[in-house]
């Protein structure tokens, strides 16, 4: 038995959790006492039967489920999952002495819906998405100590830009153990820098490992153009493959500057140039056949269902471009990162791009995220990143 503050749910809404989906919505749960925001709920049933167990945050999602079964979130419950989920990255192969980047917890891919903790080689970086997880964090650095041992000396505190804006003013971002905000990683044995306090999310993409690998087998000897290149990592990739030439381009300044450090750590300097520029802007300028291969990584370019029309027509517009200018026979290797267009949508996108161009093109390969972000197979929402590879026949 546990003496957490209990919330009824309505009958109907019984199925879904019996499901094991992890979240429960507002409009699901009857009416209850005030409940402080992070705190942790047992929800039962509208005659009192016990159905799960997880933390309260008024909004949409109002709660998120850490466990089905009647048992205390204590430490031992945060050892036994952490412990599990590095268990399976050491099974699957990702861990080794040629890749010491790695998502250690994938938030309800793990059994822990909104939490991330990302390691870049001796760093552990925890990002929080809910308050109710940001409160548990001395318990979650206590099993990430004994799960991790020496193998990280700093972990840092990465969730101020990720919880509401009332909590996260009380709260700022940095180490809660060592010191480090930098460090130097190996990903399938290329080098990378990673700067926790200026890099996106945690610091580096880890989900396109994986499809960077991919990259790889289409880039010796071709001209790539990396589009929204970020931090450089399928630039890198193409680089060491043998490519001849690559192009680098993003709006973003720092994103450029971090880009060319981890281009500098390959020593192919001289077959790369960046640019900052907008992506749409530079496709429409340069001439058809200049690249074999065209990487369109974008941003999410929707956020939420409202935006999901735009998102659809901006993906459309800079992938009927790159296509149009593709050479014959070239290799376009497109992302979607939008958790709210599904495959199929993205599909569909990509075939009115392929329309709108003027080109055929075969599908030869669908991408996905690493095995170290796994999707919970009771919440589908958990797989966000759709890829395809196109070749363009003429």
């Amino acid at each position: 038995m546990t003496d957490y503050p209990q919330l009824k749910i309505k009958d109907d809404r019984i199925a879904a959790i019996q499901r094991r989906h992890p979240w429960i919505f507002s409009r699901g749960i009857l009416k209850h006492k005030p409940i402080e925001d992070g705190e942790i709920v047992e929800i039962v049933s509208r005659q009192g039967h016990f159905q799960a167990i997880g933390y309260y945050q008024d909004g949409s999602i109002m709660v998120r489920v850490l466990t089905f079964i009647q048992e205390e979130i204590d430490d031992k419950f945060w050892l036994d999952k952490i412990q599990e989920a590095y268990n399976l990255r050491m099974n699957l192969g990702i861990i080794s002495d040629q890749t010491n980047a790695y998502r250690l917890l994938h938030g309800e891919g793990d059994g822990l819906p909104g939490l991330v903790v990302d390691v870049y080689a001796e760093i552990a970086v925890i990002q929080c998405h809910a308050i109710g997880m940001h409160r548990q964090l001395p318990a979650i650095q206590r099993a990430l100590e004994t799960v991790l041992g020496d193998q990280i000396s700093t972990i840092y505190d990465k969730s101020k830009n990720t919880l509401p804006e009332k909590y996260s003013n009380t709260i700022s971002n940095g180490p809660i153990k060592g010191e480090a905000t930098e460090t130097e990683v190996l990903e399938n044995g290329h080098r990378f820098y990673v700067d926790l306090v200026t890099g996106q999310k945690t610091g580096f993409f880890l989900d396109q490992r994986d499809n960077r690998a991919v990259l790889s087998r289409f880039s010796k000897d071709k001209a790539v153009l990396n589009l929204y290149c970020y931090t450089g990592g399928f630039s890198v990739y193409a680089l060491e493959a043998g490519a001849k030439k690559v192009l680098s381009i993003d709006a973003s300044k720092t994103a450029v500057a971090l880009m060319e450090k981890n281009i500098e750590l390959t020593k192919n300097a001289d077959r790369h140039e960046s640019l900052v520029q907008d992506v749409n802007r530079y496709l429409k300028e340069i001439p058809i056949g200049e690249y074999d291969t065209i990487i369109v990584d974008p941003p999410a370019f929707a956020k939420s269902v409202r935006k999901k029309h735009n998102a659809i027509q901006a993906y459309k517009r800079v992938n009927s471009m790159a296509l149009q200018k593709l050479k014959p026979g070239g290799t376009l290797f497109t992302f979607s990162c939008s958790q709210v267009i599904d495959a199929q949508l993205f599909y569909n996108t990509i075939t009115a791009a392929a329309i709108d161009a003027g080109r055929n093109c075969r599908v030869i390969r669908h991408l996905s995220q690493g095995a170290d972000h796994p999707v919970n197979i009771f919440h589908p929402e958990g797989k966000y990143l759709k890829g395809l590879v196109l070749v363009v026949e003429g």
